[in-house]
């Protein structure tokens, strides 16, 4: 009575995951079985007592509703119905050990992956260059990178599809952990026959009257930019707004308008870039990653890396 009590049947309203729940566990032992057509040998070779793999395979049949052996004594064969189950099984099992061995690969210490998010204008200088040092002391680690804008990066880091991320403004949410790495100084980028293209230095205010491109909503660097011009007193007038700063480069150049930029890896030509005085205009530059989530020892020493690297995490 307390085995009927306790243990589920499947009826035919069940569905999917309470049929998956019930039948995962004898999956294995149903494969066993069926490889060796002998529940004893069976049982010897999984190492689980042989009542205990009879109760399993007579369970497994009772909430399928079909029969998967046809037995002769300890000697069993696959019934048409049990050959067609196998296949799935095996397929299904497979799968889980594939699944397994790649979680296990990584998170091994020496060969493992870390699956790291930065801003796009890190991506042409800044982090080739710092996992170039990092491999010269842990040479196999792998990487799977994402280059995004600030806030995409942060719900991938929530979803779990990243475990670090590089992101500007440093991010301040009860949900993540962030620690500032570095700041990067913004210049105000003018076309070459611009009216300050003479000049090397300017406070932010003398160019009010200027049309900007920026980036779009949502990216850090526009909020930056925003918020570095309200400083100076005034709302900058918009004329366009991109994805990547070195097209909005390239509107400058095209006498499109001016815009406060992070310095380039390589000078374009068609542009002059100017040291902004005041206000002081930096961006942060931080890492950041979920509170709580444990991380694979290949994501620990590349934390502890780029920790190592307050201060002088960008390129001279």
């Amino acid at each position: 009575m307390h085995e009927k009590r306790s243990e589920a049947r499947l009826s035919p309203s069940s569905d999917t995951e309470d049929i998956a729940a019930v039948l995962a566990p004898r999956l294995a032992y149903f494969a066993g079985v069926a490889r060796i057509e002998h529940v004893t040998r069976a049982a010897q070779e999984m190492r689980v007592p042989q009542s205990t793999l009879s109760r399993a395979m007579v369970r497994l049949e009772q909430d399928l509703g079909v029969d998967l052996f046809a037995r002769r004594g300890r000697t069993v064969s696959l019934t048409p119905a049990g050959r067609t189950f196998l296949a799935s099984v095996e397929r299904a099992l497979s799968e889980i050990e594939r699944a397994a061995d790649e979680v296990r690969a990584d998170a091994d210490p020496a060969t493992g992956k870390v699956a790291f998010g930065f801003l796009h204008t890190m991506g042409s200088e800044t982090v080739p260059g710092l996992i170039r040092a990092f491999r010269a002391d842990h040479p196999r680690v792998r990487f799977s990178l994402v280059q995004n804008y600030g806030e995409a990066m942060l719900e991938r880091l929530r979803s779990g599809e990243l475990d670090l991320c590089l992101t500007s403004p440093v991010p301040d949410a009860p949900d993540l952990v962030a620690r500032r790495l570095d700041e990067q100084k913004l210049r105000l980028v003018v076309p070459t026959d611009h009216r300050l293209a003479s000049r090397k230095r300017i406070r932010l205010a003398e160019a009010a009257d200027e049309t900007f491109v920026t980036l779009e909503p949502g990216y850090g660097l526009r909020r930056i930019t925003d918020d570095l011009c309200r400083e100076a007193g005034f709302k900058p007038r918009i004329a366009f707004e991109g994805e990547e700063t070195e097209t909005l480069r390239g509107l400058v150049a095209a006498d499109l308008g001016v815009a406060l930029l992070p310095p380039p890896a390589v000078a374009r030509p068609g542009v002059v870039e100017l040291t902004v005085t005041a206000p002081r205009a930096v961006r942060e530059i931080g890492v950041a990653w979920l509170d709580g989530h444990p991380d694979t020892p290949p994501v620990a020493a590349f934390k502890r890396f780029l920790l190592s690297r307050r201060g002088h995490l960008l390129p001279d």
